[in-house]
């Protein structure tokens, strides 16, 4: 998500392969953004478990008996009966088969317990989400949209939601670590290969497990991504204040100050994040939901995670430019990620496209819903 405010505390650094297999696709689309409102809700913390397989039966039965004991005659009480168990052990399917859709628990990390939740079955399909310093619960709706035939995992970053640290510090939250918590994540959920989509934040982290890991991704999505260096810090706190109004921007202002003075109150959070959540989207209807993560952030985790950026030098042009995968690079036109950031990314990968989305700013697929499932679904389909 790339917050702007604990960035500014961080000084920025700037940071060769055969060039083939490449498509390079600038959408306009003139048509069709998805009129199913209710469809492109983002959820940040949908019901747990199985409790949509659960309405989902209910409705289904009441439904069907509403609809069909329309008489008291013998027959049609028969009929009526006989639909009402059916119907009911149709619904104890759906139930059943929602409850092996949705997976949770946890898997042991370098230090920590690492939270991941599971949806679908299929070619194994992870989501790191963007931050630093955020949870996972934000992205359960993508990974249920993208579920429809691949394995999709979410998992809580270290430090993060559930996955709980006993201590953080520069000891504790490392990108060395974090590749750890991947790599302990794919073993302990049995899986060999998988495709990787990393948003924001975590298309940075990403690319990183890539340079580590090659072999172990099949794929990569890389969505609206923080790039594959660090040239983001010359212009990102730039286009996130570019996208804000003045009042918006006072605000954002005032509620860091006093956050900085020591207000550690979640209305002091709220406020700031309320003021924010507005650059990060076309569709303002969102911002609240939005506000909502940022206000979850944990600064301190974001902090060292910049800090880390820095002191490895974060560069993986070079070892990227050997790396053999497809990958998708999607990012909206209004992006606060500059396309520039995504272009380089495009040179430096070789079976990479990359995709530009009309409308839509870092969230993709609230904005143009369209444009990004189409984009990514076809991805999916093709490995």
């Amino acid at each position: 998500m790339l917050p702007a405010g604990w960035m500014q505390k961080v000084s920025s650094r700037k940071s060769g392969g055969p060039q083939k297999d490449r498509s390079r696709v600038l959408f306009h689309p003139s048509a069709g953004r998805n009129s199913n409102a209710a469809s492109n809700r983002p959820t940040e913390h949908l019901l747990r478990g199985i409790q949509f397989g659960k309405g989902g039966g209910k409705f289904l039965v009441v439904d069907a008996v509403h609809t069909k004991s329309f008489s008291h005659t013998g027959g049609s009480f028969i009929f009526s009966f006989m639909n009402r168990v059916c119907i009911l052990v149709f619904a104890l399917f759906f139930f059943a088969w929602n409850a092996a859709a949705q997976q949770e628990g946890y898997v042991q990390g370098n230090g920590v317990r690492i939270f991941y939740r599971s949806y679908g079955n299929g070619t194994p399909l992870l989501i790191i989400n963007g931050g630093p310093g955020l949870n996972s619960d934000g992205f359960q709706e993508l990974a249920q949209k993208l579920s429809g035939h691949n394995r999709v995992i979410i998992y809580d970053q270290r430090g993060t939601g559930h996955s709980v640290l006993p201590v953080i510090d520069s000891s504790s939250i490392t990108m060395a670590l974090m590749l750890d918590d991947i790599e302990s994540l794919r073993k302990g959920l049995g899986i060999q290969q998988w495709i990787v989509l990393g948003h924001s934040f975590g298309g940075m982290l990403a690319s990183y497990y890539a340079t580590q890991r090659p072999s172990e991704i099949r794929g990569m999505i890389l969505s609206s991504s923080g790039g594959i260096d660090l040239d983001l810090l010359n212009y990102v706190n730039a286009n996130i204040n570019a996208r804000l109004t003045k009042e918006q921007r006072d605000s954002f202002s005032y509620w860091t100050q006093k956050i900085a003075s020591g207000d550690t109150s979640s209305a002091a959070r709220s406020h700031r994040a309320a003021a924010l959540a507005n650059a990060y989207v076309v569709n303002k209807s969102f911002a609240p939901k939005i506000a909502e993560r940022l206000a979850q952030l944990k600064p301190q985790i974001n902090g060292l995670i910049w800090q880390d950026l820095q002191k490895i030098h974060f560069d993986c042009s070079k070892q990227l430019a050997s790396f053999r995968q497809p990958v998708l690079i999607i990012q909206g036109r209004q992006d606060i990620i500059e396309a520039r950031t995504g272009e380089r990314a495009h040179r430096v990968l070789q079976r990479s496209k990359f995709v530009l989305i009309d409308h839509s700013i870092h969230y993709g697929w609230l904005d143009n819903p369209d444009v990004f499932f189409r984009e990514v679904n076809g991805f999916l389909a093709a490995n």
